[in-house]
């Protein structure tokens, strides 16, 4: 089980599809951290010991948001960022999710391909 934190521009469904496949979810909604900046999201998911989602591609900077010592970031990338694009990405997500480790990395998700860097 992993521990996530949806960033606010995810679909609220994301929430209830990672729920269900046994995965602990927040969101930034609900945590009232809407508008916060990148560096706030990413400082509370440190310290709740979460692994941000997100479709903010500034996130994929690993100089502004260092994975080592986090529970790491998934960043999607999808063509369209309509809810149907991004919940069938992250139902392809879930298996991989119990299959890899994400703390400590930055996945970069796109359709067909999935990019894993370490710290």
């Amino acid at each position: 089980m992993a521990r996530f934190k949806l960033d606010e521009n995810l679909p609220a469904a994301a929430e209830a599809l990672l729920r269900d496949a046994g995965h602990d979810v927040a969101t930034v909604i609900q945590e009232e951290l809407s508008g916060a900046s990148d560096l706030d999201v990413h400082a509370a998911a440190r310290t709740e010991g979460r692994t941000v989602v997100t479709l903010d591609r500034g996130f994929g900077d690993p100089r502004r948001h260092p994975t080592a010592g986090t529970a790491g970031v998934v960043v999607l990338r999808v063509p369209s960022q309509d809810a149907n694009s991004i919940l069938g990405l992250l139902r392809l997500l879930v298996p991989l999710f119990e299959e890899q480790e994400i703390d400590g990395t930055l996945w970069v998700v796109e359709p067909h391909r999935v990019r894993i860097r370490r710290g």
